[in-house]
């Protein structure tokens, strides 16, 4: 088949979550289809490294959009039904490409990933379409509504409000509507699209995330992810101040890595703490996750997967996670990972770990064990095969089966 696959970043190198789901698909379909991608860039640097795409696809579109621009745009829709993060990732140039490329080759399908760009082609008639919309971000900005102060706070609402709405307009104008996980599915199925609806998860590169064989620092404790990013942050504040020193009450020599790009100047002060690194961005973050005892996601705010989850278990690692975080993994909370939702529970858990190596070792063990059967990327890109199947008529069948079958 010709696919044409539209997403909001473009996906090389899959680097970060929002690169990482939509470079796997293009991926695989392009093992036996003509894949042409169509996505963003938002600097000179990142077009360059999108480069590499090139083995992976026949051919892209790439439009560079400067950030001035995009936030022009959303502000332009500020008084629009139209959400702002939908103006964030348009540009006028990439949308008369995308439609040249149509009317020129004759797709047989095409695929979205992320709500935010579906605008593009919602219209298109005649053509096979899914949109996976990853997460369901409605959600995420709802949720940061419930965590802000006023009047942030109602800037966010109105954007959660208004992108909830265009979620469920804009799926309904394609074929099939996918996501990340059973939690977003639920999410999706509420809106009772007139489409069918199924998901399939994320999966993690677990030769490159592996276990290592050099030995542990058992007082060391690491958070991994990018710190430009506002749940991120603000899971580090609060575990810094509520939970860290709970740990170094009962373990004084505890010591907590903030490994990731971007962080912002109340992440940086961070440092100043007893017993706190702030790394900023590193080549490789696997050498901190394997020199840990175990790692920490707290985090309040969270939709999907969260990718530091996978990568940490596939490196067989003891990972406490928020009770929302651990939604998104496909675990059992106590036998392949822990999970807390209070500053006590967070302390009695990884000390728990620290304490005990044969803890650590299995806990290790079992998370990678089930990062193997149920987030391969393998597995995931079968069932994104049966939702295709399903959309362009070439098998019958639920799409809704899209689950990983593996046994608990």
């Amino acid at each position: 088949m010709k696919i044409l696959f539209v997403c909001h970043r473009f996906p090389f190198p899959p680097s970060r979550g929002g690169k990482i789901r939509p470079f796997n698909m293009i991926r695989h379909l392009a093992e036996r289809h003509e894949v042409t991608v169509a996505s963003l860039a938002r600097s000179a640097e990142e077009a360059r490294a999108g480069e590499g795409l090139t083995p992976y696809c026949r051919r892209y579109l790439m439009e560079t959009v400067s950030t001035p621009a995009a936030i022009l745009r959303m502000t332009m829709r500020l008084p629009s039904p139209t959400p702002s993060s939908m103006g964030y990732f348009f540009s006028p140039t990439l949308a008369r490409r995308i439609r040249r490329e149509i009317d020129a080759v004759g797709f047989d399908l095409i695929v979205v990933h992320c709500s935010s760009v579906a605008p593009y082609v919602a219209d298109v008639p005649g053509i096979p379409k899914i949109l996976d919309f990853g997460d369901m971000d409605s959600q995420k900005w709802l949720a940061y509504a419930r965590a802000r102060r006023f009047p942030v706070s109602l800037g966010y609402r109105l954007e959660g409000v208004k992108l909830r709405r265009a979620e469920a307009r804009l799926g309904a104008k394609f074929d099939l509507c996918s996501c990340t996980t059973r939690a977003e599915l639920r999410t999706l199925e509420g809106y009772r699209l007139p489409v069918r609806a199924g998901w399939f998860p994320n999966g993690v590169d677990a030769e490159y995330f592996r276990p290592a064989d050099a030995p542990y620092d058992p007082d060391s404790i690491s958070f991994i992810g990018r710190m430009d990013y506002y749940p991120n942050q603000e899971c580090m504040l609060d575990f810094c101040r509520r939970t860290l020193p709970l740990i170094r009450a009962r373990r004084p020599g505890v010591r907590l890595s903030i490994v990731g790009a971007n962080p912002s100047p109340s992440i940086r002060r961070l440092a100043a703490l007893p017993g706190v690194t702030v790394t900023g961005s590193v080549p490789d973050v696997r050498p901190y996750a394997w020199s840990s005892a175990a790692t920490v996601a707290p985090l309040s705010i969270a939709r999907g997967t969260q990718n530091k989850i996978l990568e940490a278990m596939a490196m067989g690692l003891p990972t406490v996670a928020s009770t929302v975080a651990a939604e998104g993994v496909d675990a059992e909370p106590g036998r392949h990972l822990l999970t807390a939702s209070a500053p006590e529970e967070y302390a009695d858990a990884l000390c728990r770990v620290l304490d005990d190596p044969g803890e650590r070792r299995r806990l290790g063990e079992a998370g990678r064990a089930r990062v193997l059967s149920h987030h391969s990327w393998a597995a995931a890109m079968s069932t994104f095969d049966q939702l295709v199947d399903a959309c362009t008529g070439r098998r019958t069948g639920d799409p809704r089966v899209g689950r990983i079958k593996a046994s608990s």
